[in-house]
Protein backbone atom coordinates (compact mmCIF):
# COMPACT_ATOMS: atom_id res chain seq x y z
CA UNK A 1 0.00 0.00 0.00
CA UNK A 2 2.84 2.27 0.36
CA UNK A 3 4.50 1.55 -2.90
CA UNK A 4 1.07 2.11 -4.38
CA UNK A 5 1.29 5.73 -2.60
CA UNK A 6 4.47 6.77 -3.96
CA UNK A 7 3.28 5.71 -7.11
CA UNK A 8 -0.04 7.92 -7.63
CA UNK A 9 2.70 10.81 -5.71
CA UNK A 10 4.91 10.86 -8.30
CA UNK A 11 2.02 10.54 -11.05
CA UNK A 12 0.04 13.43 -9.48
CA UNK A 13 3.43 15.62 -9.97
CA UNK A 14 4.24 14.68 -13.23
CA UNK A 15 0.31 15.69 -13.68
CA UNK A 16 1.04 18.91 -12.68
CA UNK A 17 -2.01 17.79 -9.78
CA UNK A 18 -2.00 18.39 -5.99
CA UNK A 19 -3.64 15.44 -3.70
CA UNK A 20 -6.92 17.27 -3.41
CA UNK A 21 -7.36 16.68 -7.21
CA UNK A 22 -7.42 12.63 -6.99
CA UNK A 23 -10.31 10.99 -7.53
CA UNK A 24 -11.42 7.58 -8.67
CA UNK A 25 -11.37 8.46 -11.84
CA UNK A 26 -7.98 9.99 -11.97
CA UNK A 27 -6.85 6.53 -9.67
CA UNK A 28 -8.39 5.05 -12.71
CA UNK A 29 -5.80 6.91 -15.26
CA UNK A 30 -3.34 6.57 -13.35
CA UNK A 31 -3.59 2.56 -13.30
CA UNK A 32 -4.30 2.63 -17.00
CA UNK A 33 -0.82 5.03 -17.44
CA UNK A 34 1.08 1.86 -15.45
CA UNK A 35 -0.38 -0.87 -17.30
CA UNK A 36 0.82 1.34 -20.99
CA UNK A 37 4.33 1.86 -19.12
CA UNK A 38 4.73 -1.85 -19.20
CA UNK A 39 4.24 -2.62 -15.47
CA UNK A 40 3.43 -6.07 -15.19
CA UNK A 41 1.84 -6.21 -11.73
CA UNK A 42 -0.51 -3.02 -11.16
CA UNK A 43 -3.38 -3.07 -8.43
CA UNK A 44 -6.98 -2.87 -9.28
CA UNK A 45 -9.55 0.09 -8.99
CA UNK A 46 -10.54 -2.55 -5.87
CA UNK A 47 -6.84 -2.69 -4.96
CA UNK A 48 -6.94 1.09 -4.61
CA UNK A 49 -10.06 1.66 -2.30
CA UNK A 50 -8.27 1.09 1.29
CA UNK A 51 -5.66 3.81 -0.16
CA UNK A 52 -8.60 6.55 -1.43
CA UNK A 53 -10.53 5.71 1.48
CA UNK A 54 -7.99 6.56 3.95
CA UNK A 55 -6.59 9.98 2.24
CA UNK A 56 -10.32 10.82 2.61
CA UNK A 57 -10.74 10.11 6.30
CA UNK A 58 -7.63 11.95 6.77
CA UNK A 59 -9.47 15.33 4.60
CA UNK A 60 -6.16 14.75 1.99
CA UNK A 61 -8.95 14.38 -0.63
CA UNK A 62 -12.55 15.75 -0.78
CA UNK A 63 -15.44 13.30 -0.09
CA UNK A 64 -17.01 12.89 -3.81
CA UNK A 65 -19.98 14.57 -4.56
CA UNK A 66 -22.68 12.05 -5.33
CA UNK A 67 -26.17 12.97 -5.40
CA UNK A 68 -28.43 9.80 -3.94
CA UNK A 69 -30.72 8.26 -6.24
CA UNK A 70 -34.63 8.42 -5.30
CA UNK A 71 -34.13 4.32 -4.07
CA UNK A 72 -31.23 5.29 -1.74
CA UNK A 73 -33.27 8.23 -0.24
CA UNK A 74 -35.93 6.07 0.37
CA UNK A 75 -33.73 3.26 2.05
CA UNK A 76 -31.93 5.97 4.26
CA UNK A 77 -35.39 6.99 5.31
CA UNK A 78 -36.03 3.40 6.15
CA UNK A 79 -33.05 2.82 7.82
CA UNK A 80 -33.79 5.75 9.89
CA UNK A 81 -37.42 4.29 10.84
CA UNK A 82 -36.14 0.91 11.68
CA UNK A 83 -33.44 2.66 14.00
CA UNK A 84 -35.89 5.33 15.39
CA UNK A 85 -39.31 3.24 15.62
CA UNK A 86 -38.28 -0.48 15.53
CA UNK A 87 -35.32 -0.17 17.68
CA UNK A 88 -33.27 -2.81 15.65
CA UNK A 89 -29.75 -3.46 16.22
CA UNK A 90 -27.43 -2.43 13.36
CA UNK A 91 -26.90 -6.23 12.34
CA UNK A 92 -30.64 -6.24 11.83
CA UNK A 93 -30.56 -3.43 10.30
CA UNK A 94 -27.79 -4.24 8.02
CA UNK A 95 -29.57 -7.44 6.54
CA UNK A 96 -33.30 -5.88 6.63
CA UNK A 97 -31.84 -2.99 4.18
CA UNK A 98 -29.98 -5.24 1.91
CA UNK A 99 -33.29 -7.36 1.22
CA UNK A 100 -35.18 -4.18 0.37
CA UNK A 101 -32.64 -2.86 -1.53
CA UNK A 102 -32.65 -5.94 -3.82
CA UNK A 103 -36.27 -6.31 -3.79
CA UNK A 104 -36.83 -2.72 -4.81
CA UNK A 105 -34.16 -2.73 -7.54
CA UNK A 106 -35.41 -5.96 -8.84
CA UNK A 107 -39.30 -5.01 -8.99
CA UNK A 108 -39.67 -1.44 -8.41
CA UNK A 109 -37.58 -0.38 -11.10
CA UNK A 110 -39.43 0.10 -14.76
CA UNK A 111 -37.38 1.11 -17.34
CA UNK A 112 -35.12 2.23 -15.14
CA UNK A 113 -37.23 4.51 -13.41
CA UNK A 114 -38.04 4.12 -9.67
CA UNK A 115 -41.83 3.61 -9.17
CA UNK A 116 -42.35 1.91 -5.95
CA UNK A 117 -46.09 3.33 -6.08
CA UNK A 118 -46.85 0.30 -9.04
CA UNK A 119 -45.47 -3.12 -6.45
CA UNK A 120 -48.25 -5.43 -6.69
CA UNK A 121 -48.82 -8.85 -4.34
CA UNK A 122 -47.52 -10.60 -7.22
CA UNK A 123 -43.77 -8.83 -7.26
CA UNK A 124 -44.02 -9.85 -3.95
CA UNK A 125 -44.63 -13.51 -4.95
CA UNK A 126 -41.84 -13.64 -7.64
CA UNK A 127 -39.24 -11.91 -5.83
CA UNK A 128 -39.64 -14.72 -2.72
CA UNK A 129 -40.03 -17.24 -5.33
CA UNK A 130 -36.07 -16.33 -6.76
CA UNK A 131 -35.20 -16.15 -2.90
CA UNK A 132 -36.62 -19.92 -2.03
CA UNK A 133 -34.45 -21.08 -4.83
CA UNK A 134 -31.04 -20.17 -3.38
CA UNK A 135 -31.59 -19.92 0.21
CA UNK A 136 -32.50 -22.08 2.76
CA UNK A 137 -35.88 -22.77 3.94
CA UNK A 138 -35.28 -20.52 7.08
CA UNK A 139 -33.46 -18.30 5.60
CA UNK A 140 -36.61 -17.76 3.31
CA UNK A 141 -38.37 -17.02 6.16
CA UNK A 142 -36.26 -14.61 7.18
CA UNK A 143 -36.96 -12.62 4.09
CA UNK A 144 -40.65 -13.04 4.62
CA UNK A 145 -40.00 -10.74 8.06
CA UNK A 146 -37.59 -8.65 5.89
CA UNK A 147 -40.85 -8.20 3.15
CA UNK A 148 -43.47 -7.71 5.57
CA UNK A 149 -41.37 -4.98 7.43
CA UNK A 150 -40.61 -3.29 4.01
CA UNK A 151 -43.90 -2.82 3.16
CA UNK A 152 -45.21 -1.73 6.44
CA UNK A 153 -42.76 1.04 6.00
CA UNK A 154 -43.84 2.05 2.30
CA UNK A 155 -47.03 2.23 3.43
CA UNK A 156 -46.89 4.31 6.48
CA UNK A 157 -44.51 6.85 4.68
CA UNK A 158 -47.05 6.94 1.45
CA UNK A 159 -44.86 5.21 -0.73
CA UNK A 160 -47.71 2.95 -1.71
CA UNK A 161 -51.35 2.98 -1.88
CA UNK A 162 -51.96 -0.54 -0.41
CA UNK A 163 -51.39 -2.49 2.35
CA UNK A 164 -49.30 -5.22 1.40
CA UNK A 165 -47.54 -6.91 3.94
CA UNK A 166 -50.68 -9.66 3.89
CA UNK A 167 -49.70 -10.29 0.09
CA UNK A 168 -46.31 -11.56 1.25
CA UNK A 169 -47.15 -15.45 1.51
CA UNK A 170 -45.59 -17.72 4.21
CA UNK A 171 -42.87 -20.18 3.91
CA UNK A 172 -43.26 -23.86 4.62
CA UNK A 173 -41.12 -25.17 7.04
CA UNK A 174 -42.00 -27.13 10.13
CA UNK A 175 -39.97 -27.98 13.02
CA UNK A 176 -38.88 -31.59 13.34
CA UNK A 177 -39.51 -31.88 9.85
CA UNK A 178 -35.44 -32.95 9.21
CA UNK A 179 -32.67 -34.67 11.14
CA UNK A 180 -30.13 -31.58 12.37
CA UNK A 181 -26.45 -31.76 10.65
CA UNK A 182 -23.96 -33.04 12.68
CA UNK A 183 -20.64 -35.07 12.49
CA UNK A 184 -19.07 -37.30 15.02
CA UNK A 185 -16.91 -36.16 17.80
CA UNK A 186 -13.60 -37.80 15.70
CA UNK A 187 -14.50 -35.40 13.15
CA UNK A 188 -14.12 -32.60 15.70
CA UNK A 189 -11.42 -33.32 17.09
CA UNK A 190 -9.42 -34.08 13.71
CA UNK A 191 -9.92 -30.32 13.45
CA UNK A 192 -8.40 -29.53 16.59
CA UNK A 193 -5.56 -31.71 15.72
CA UNK A 194 -4.49 -30.51 12.32
CA UNK A 195 -4.73 -26.97 13.17
CA UNK A 196 -0.85 -26.05 13.74
CA UNK A 197 0.00 -23.49 16.80
CA UNK A 198 3.42 -22.76 15.86
CA UNK A 199 2.37 -19.33 14.73
CA UNK A 200 0.47 -16.29 16.43
CA UNK A 201 -2.37 -17.15 13.85
CA UNK A 202 -2.53 -20.94 14.42
CA UNK A 203 -2.65 -20.52 18.29
CA UNK A 204 -5.55 -17.93 17.84
CA UNK A 205 -7.53 -20.65 15.78
CA UNK A 206 -7.36 -22.76 17.49
CA UNK A 207 -8.42 -21.04 20.56
CA UNK A 208 -11.40 -20.00 18.46
CA UNK A 209 -11.87 -23.64 17.43
CA UNK A 210 -11.99 -25.34 20.85
CA UNK A 211 -14.22 -22.35 22.24
CA UNK A 212 -17.34 -23.75 19.46
CA UNK A 213 -16.20 -27.43 19.78
CA UNK A 214 -16.47 -27.55 23.79
CA UNK A 215 -19.03 -24.43 24.71
CA UNK A 216 -20.67 -24.46 21.52
CA UNK A 217 -20.34 -20.67 21.15
CA UNK A 218 -22.15 -19.09 18.14
CA UNK A 219 -19.87 -17.09 15.67
CA UNK A 220 -20.94 -13.61 17.05
CA UNK A 221 -20.37 -14.90 20.46
CA UNK A 222 -16.58 -15.70 20.01
CA UNK A 223 -16.71 -12.26 17.99
CA UNK A 224 -18.16 -10.45 21.75
CA UNK A 225 -16.32 -12.25 23.98
CA UNK A 226 -13.91 -9.56 26.29
CA UNK A 227 -11.12 -10.20 28.58
CA UNK A 228 -13.61 -9.54 31.29
CA UNK A 229 -15.64 -12.36 30.72
CA UNK A 230 -13.14 -14.73 31.42
CA UNK A 231 -13.64 -15.48 35.64
CA UNK A 232 -9.73 -17.14 35.96
CA UNK A 233 -10.38 -17.41 39.79
CA UNK A 234 -13.88 -19.37 39.67
CA UNK A 235 -13.29 -20.75 36.52
CA UNK A 236 -16.31 -19.75 34.35
CA UNK A 237 -17.02 -17.38 30.85
CA UNK A 238 -19.60 -15.13 30.38
CA UNK A 239 -21.05 -15.45 27.07
CA UNK A 240 -23.14 -12.66 25.41
CA UNK A 241 -25.70 -14.15 22.96
CA UNK A 242 -28.72 -13.64 21.30
CA UNK A 243 -31.57 -10.67 22.96
CA UNK A 244 -28.66 -9.17 24.62
CA UNK A 245 -28.47 -12.11 27.20
CA UNK A 246 -25.75 -12.97 29.31
CA UNK A 247 -24.65 -16.52 30.32
CA UNK A 248 -22.07 -17.89 32.29
CA UNK A 249 -21.12 -21.13 31.37
CA UNK A 250 -18.14 -23.08 33.57
CA UNK A 251 -14.49 -22.93 31.34
CA UNK A 252 -12.73 -26.33 30.89
CA UNK A 253 -9.76 -26.55 31.14
CA UNK A 254 -8.41 -27.22 28.11
CA UNK A 255 -10.46 -24.45 26.69
CA UNK A 256 -8.91 -22.51 29.65
CA UNK A 257 -5.15 -23.72 27.98
CA UNK A 258 -5.73 -22.37 24.71
CA UNK A 259 -6.82 -19.02 26.01
CA UNK A 260 -4.01 -18.30 27.74
CA UNK A 261 -1.75 -19.30 25.25
CA UNK A 262 -3.34 -16.97 22.66
CA UNK A 263 -3.51 -14.20 25.59
CA UNK A 264 0.05 -14.95 26.61
CA UNK A 265 1.38 -13.66 22.86
CA UNK A 266 2.34 -10.32 21.99
CA UNK A 267 -0.80 -8.23 21.68
CA UNK A 268 -1.31 -4.61 19.99
CA UNK A 269 -2.05 -1.72 22.19
CA UNK A 270 -5.63 -0.67 21.69
CA UNK A 271 -8.84 0.07 23.69
CA UNK A 272 -10.32 -2.59 22.61
CA UNK A 273 -10.65 -5.38 25.23
CA UNK A 274 -11.74 -8.42 22.72
CA UNK A 275 -9.81 -11.35 23.43
CA UNK A 276 -9.41 -12.16 19.58
CA UNK A 277 -7.84 -9.50 17.78
CA UNK A 278 -6.98 -9.88 13.96
CA UNK A 279 -3.52 -10.81 12.98
CA UNK A 280 -3.16 -7.94 10.03
CA UNK A 281 -3.45 -4.53 10.07
CA UNK A 282 -5.90 -2.77 10.75
CA UNK A 283 -5.96 -4.48 13.98
CA UNK A 284 -8.45 -4.76 15.69
CA UNK A 285 -11.60 -7.25 16.86
CA UNK A 286 -12.36 -9.74 14.76
CA UNK A 287 -15.40 -9.58 13.14
CA UNK A 288 -18.36 -12.62 13.17
CA UNK A 289 -17.67 -14.13 9.83
CA UNK A 290 -13.98 -14.60 10.67
CA UNK A 291 -14.95 -18.05 12.99
CA UNK A 292 -16.23 -19.22 9.75
CA UNK A 293 -13.14 -18.64 7.85
CA UNK A 294 -11.15 -20.32 10.90
CA UNK A 295 -13.46 -23.60 10.59
CA UNK A 296 -12.71 -23.66 6.88
CA UNK A 297 -9.19 -23.95 6.74
CA UNK A 298 -9.65 -26.04 9.72
CA UNK A 299 -11.36 -28.47 7.38
CA UNK A 300 -9.37 -28.17 4.68
CA UNK A 301 -6.37 -29.09 6.39
CA UNK A 302 -8.06 -31.77 7.92
CA UNK A 303 -9.27 -33.08 4.63
CA UNK A 304 -12.82 -33.33 5.55
CA UNK A 305 -15.80 -31.71 4.04
CA UNK A 306 -16.43 -27.99 4.48
CA UNK A 307 -18.83 -26.97 7.23
CA UNK A 308 -19.62 -24.27 9.38
CA UNK A 309 -18.78 -23.23 13.03
CA UNK A 310 -22.91 -24.38 13.88
CA UNK A 311 -22.14 -27.97 12.58
CA UNK A 312 -19.53 -27.83 15.73
CA UNK A 313 -22.25 -26.70 17.64
CA UNK A 314 -24.57 -29.91 16.44
CA UNK A 315 -21.43 -31.99 17.35
CA UNK A 316 -21.29 -31.32 20.94
CA UNK A 317 -25.27 -31.23 21.70
CA UNK A 318 -24.91 -35.03 19.41
CA UNK A 319 -21.73 -36.09 21.81
CA UNK A 320 -23.28 -34.73 24.85
CA UNK A 321 -26.51 -36.72 24.07
CA UNK A 322 -24.54 -39.93 23.01
CA UNK A 323 -22.94 -39.42 26.61
CA UNK A 324 -26.37 -39.59 28.59
CA UNK A 325 -26.60 -35.78 29.04
CA UNK A 326 -30.62 -35.17 29.12
CA UNK A 327 -32.01 -32.48 27.03
CA UNK A 328 -32.34 -29.86 30.18
CA UNK A 329 -28.52 -30.15 29.79
CA UNK A 330 -27.93 -29.59 26.67
CA UNK A 331 -30.64 -26.90 26.50
CA UNK A 332 -28.52 -24.93 29.83
CA UNK A 333 -25.40 -25.39 27.36
CA UNK A 334 -26.24 -24.48 23.96
CA UNK A 335 -28.22 -21.55 25.91
CA UNK A 336 -31.84 -22.11 24.22
CA UNK A 337 -34.62 -19.98 25.70
CA UNK A 338 -37.37 -23.05 24.82
CA UNK A 339 -37.03 -26.85 25.58
CA UNK A 340 -38.49 -27.63 22.60
CA UNK A 341 -35.15 -26.38 20.33
CA UNK A 342 -33.04 -28.52 22.39
CA UNK A 343 -36.02 -31.51 21.82
CA UNK A 344 -35.07 -31.07 17.74
CA UNK A 345 -31.37 -33.02 19.15
CA UNK A 346 -33.14 -35.91 20.15
CA UNK A 347 -33.49 -37.35 16.61
CA UNK A 348 -29.77 -37.53 16.11
CA UNK A 349 -29.53 -40.01 18.85
CA UNK A 350 -30.20 -43.42 16.49
CA UNK A 351 -28.57 -46.06 18.77
CA UNK A 352 -31.51 -45.24 21.58
CA UNK A 353 -34.04 -44.58 18.74
CA UNK A 354 -33.63 -48.11 17.48
CA UNK A 355 -34.25 -49.71 20.83
CA UNK A 356 -37.67 -47.78 21.30
CA UNK A 357 -38.15 -48.29 17.26
CA UNK A 358 -40.89 -50.67 16.43
CA UNK A 359 -40.76 -53.42 13.43
CA UNK A 360 -42.71 -52.89 10.53
CA UNK A 361 -46.10 -54.49 10.26
CA UNK A 362 -45.16 -57.63 8.61
CA UNK A 363 -41.34 -57.94 8.66
CA UNK A 364 -38.90 -59.00 11.71
CA UNK A 365 -37.29 -56.77 13.41
CA UNK A 366 -33.71 -55.89 12.18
Amino acid sequence: MLKHLGQVGLWLSRQGLDAADLDEKRVNQHLSDLQQAGRRRVAGPRGMVPLMTYLREAGVVPAPQVTPSPAEVLLERYRCWMESERGLLASTMLRYANTARRFLTEQAMVDGEFTPEGLTGADLNAFLLRECTRVSAGSAKGRVAELRSLMRFLHLHGAIPMKLGGAVPPVGGWRFASVPPTMAASDVQRLLDHTPRDRTVGVRDYAILILVARLGLRSIEVARLLLDDVDWRCGEIVVRGKGRREDRLPLPADVGEALVAYLSGPRPHLKARHVFLTCKAPRGPIRADLVGDVVERACLRAGSSKVGPHRLRHALAADMLRHGAGLTAIGQVLRHQDLATTALYAKVDFVALRAVAQPWPGTEAA
